[in-house]
């Protein structure tokens, strides 16, 4: 068999593939942008062992994009990290949380002008390692050796760090402003934080179903209390032993009164007593610093607060058995209380209260109206979860919410952290009458010990559930405040 001739013109056969046309310029970017897309899919944008710089820490914060001040490098980096240090110290003696201080201190150097910085915090202690390229490190440690109420000087740092980031505020000034903030006087004198004290027990106990002569008796048992406390802070006395006596004193008080027919609801008057004494806001920063990565710093605030309610469980066990020993009466703890007053009623003492609260932790005036706010509509949250029939532990978890995001676009518009507007606002919701009544079946009731002890796991569960809601608030409220914390800004530079 011989082959054909080929024709002219035609093809010679081959046993490779088809010669194929060449792309037109349309399809050429569409096969770079699918493999681009493929690329992203498979090994994302950074490679897989890149580091983050730690700028990036700012996102979410309102110190996001800080504004690099004209001038480049500092050449005294010393004196920044100095500054720096200072400033993270006094807003840990003020109350500030983990994470707050944290990209505090980075907004800062990074505005002044410093870059290769690393931050560790842990519970008493702020270390900055500053490491340059072909240079010297500097590595400094400051200790918090104290704290403070002074929620007023905690908004004055909040704002001196949101002018710096805006690029208004150079570093003499800020040194300047700082010492101000930390020099200047509380807002409120001692004898009206004394007042303040006997108010929110006064109010507290009225809106717990208390009538007159109960309020009146929780307001002078609170004026007391924070007296004996105070003397015993001026004999050094430690912390623990002054929350245990106060819970003694204001419990022992209740028992007497009860038994001389002085009031009606001893256990309400404790709890008036004992509220202001829970340490809401060293909670809330312990369950944020655990949420956003501060193990360490979580676990000696969450001992701390263990220990100060170590001391008010103490302190009311101390004065059951006292009362037991000489024969008093004992109290009917099961006994419930109907409201003693109307709706708009107990709405104006939750907001007298929530004022009153915020007197006592020394936060600025301009801010107790907002704060009352704040804590009414987490009440009224609080009433409402109650009449659709959600149980006892998810509702103050629920008005916690509401509360840590209404406290944060407050706080915001009014140039503050969210903790200075959070914690007054959600005191109301701590379960103060459930940790009385747990206290005391301990205590007395021998038979009912398993009983107390599920109440007093009741009451820790509230407890947890009222500080983690209120971070859950303040998470969710970022998206919906990034423009509040850029207008901060760019009035800040108007200044």
């Amino acid at each position: 068999m011989t082959d054909r001739p080929e024709r002219p013109g035609s093809r010679p056969k081959t046993d490779g593939l088809p010669r194929t046309e060449p792309l037109t310029p349309a399809q050429l970017r569409q096969d770079a942008a699918a493999r681009r897309m493929l690329r992203r899919l498979v090994q994302g944008e950074n490679p897989p062992t890149a580091p983050l710089s730690i700028v990036d820490r700012l996102a979410g914060s309102p110190y996001a994009n800080p504004t690099i001040q004209v001038g480049g490098v500092d050449t005294s980096a010393r004196k920044t990290l100095d500054f720096a240090l200072h400033l993270a110290e006094t807003m840990f003696r003020y109350g500030a949380g983990a994470l707050e201080v944290e990209t505090s201190i980075i907004a800062v150097t990074a505005a002044l002008g410093l870059k290769n910085i690393e931050v560790d915090i842990t519970n008493q202690s702020v270390g900055i390692n500053y490491a340059p390229k072909d240079q010297t490190p500097i590595a400094l440690l400051r200790v918090v050796r104290s704290w403070t109420n002074n929620y007023a000087g905690l908004a004055k740092v909040h704002q001196l760090v949101t002018d710096i980031v805006a690029g208004g505020v150079g570093r003499d000034e800020a040194i300047r402003r700082l010492n101000e903030a930390i020099t200047s006087p509380k807002p409120y004198p001692r004898w009206m934080v004394t007042a303040a004290f006997g108010v929110f027990a006064a109010v507290f106990v009225g809106v717990l179903g208390g009538g007159p002569v109960s309020s009146v008796v929780a307001f002078v048992a609170n004026i007391g209390i924070s007296l004996l406390a105070r003397q015993l802070g001026r004999w050094r006395v430690p912390d623990f032993f002054i929350t245990a006596s106060c819970s003694f004193v204001v419990t022992m008080l209740a028992l007497l009164l009860w038994q001389f027919g002085l009031t009606a609801s001893p256990s309400i008057v404790v709890v008036g007593g004992i509220l202001l004494l829970l340490p809401t806001g060293r909670l809330v920063s312990s369950v944020q610093d655990a949420i956003n990565g501060f193990p360490v710093t979580a676990a000696g605030r969450f001992l701390s607060t263990l220990l100060t309610f170590g001391a008010i469980v103490a302190g009311i066990a101390v004065a059951f058995v006292v009362g037991e020993l000489t024969g008093l009466e004992r109290i009917d703890v099961t006994q419930t209380f109907p409201p003693a007053y109307d709706l708009w009623v107990l709405i104006v003492f939750v907001a007298a209260a929530v004022m009153a609260i915020g007197i006592t932790e020394q936060t600025t005036w301009k801010l107790l109206l907002p704060t009352a706010g704040v804590g009414v509509a987490g009440y009224l949250v609080l009433l409402g979860c109650g009449v659709l029939g959600i149980g006892d532990r998810f509702a103050p978890a629920i008005a916690a919410v509401v509360i840590g995001l209404l406290a944060r676009v407050v706080a915001l518009r009014m140039g503050a952290p969210q903790l200075v507007v959070a914690v007054p606002a959600a005191l109301i919701l701590l379960p103060g009458l459930t940790i009385f009544r747990s206290m005391y079946v301990l205590t007395v009731e021998e038979s009912e010990i398993l009983a107390g002890a599920g109440g007093m796991l009741n009451a820790g569960a509230i407890v947890l559930g009222t500080a983690a809601g209120i971070v859950l608030g303040d998470v969710l409220a970022r998206p919906l405040t990034r423009s509040l914390a850029s207008n901060e800004r760019r009035r800040a530079r108007r200044r």
